[in-house]
């Protein structure tokens, strides 16, 4: 539980000090310190991919990577399991959480949902960082309707 509560107040800072400097940046600023938190999320993504899948067989499908980051990889972070995985069967991914723990304290109401974008983007570096890590090329976006349900959309990039 310690572990959750410290995870959540240093991703708070992360986001705190990028936009310290500049609390309301241009759309470049913006668009930069976003990336530095989707990098940084890469980063811990690919150490966690290294470990955590060491006790697993290897795995067969996407799908089985895309289990297992649902479940052991979301428990490994958030103390949960993800509420839904869904498929189109050609590459698309949806990940539903539906009290995603990032926005648990903002949910008090609808002015945050504009916020939400810069809390969601080292978790999608982290998703996708695994899934590199794991041999799978991919990009990650997320989107939120009501919080604090959040959606994640992986699209596996065939080459």
């Amino acid at each position: 539980m310690a572990d959750a509560v410290l995870f959540e107040f240093l991703h708070t800072e992360m986001v705190a000090e990028l936009w310290a400097h500049e609390p309301d940046p241009g759309p470049g600023g913006q668009k930069i310190s976003l990336s530095v938190l989707e990098g940084m999320g890469f980063r811990v993504g690919q150490a966690l991919g290294e470990r955590l899948p060491r006790e697993t067989l290897a795995f067969r499908e996407e799908l089985d990577v895309l289990k297992f980051l649902c479940k052991d990889l979301w428990v490994a972070m958030f103390q949960k399991q993800m509420d839904s995985l869904r498929t189109n069967h050609q590459g698309t991914y949806a990940l539903q959480d539906n009290s995603f723990p990032l926005l648990i304290r903002m949910a008090s109401g609808l002015q945050y949902l504009e916020e939400t974008p810069k809390f969601l983007a080292f978790t999608c570096g982290l998703l996708r960082g695994t899934l590199s890590t794991l041999g799978i090329k991919s990009l990650v976006t997320a989107s939120v309707a009501v919080l604090p349900a959040c959606k994640f959309q992986v699209v596996i990039q065939r080459s």
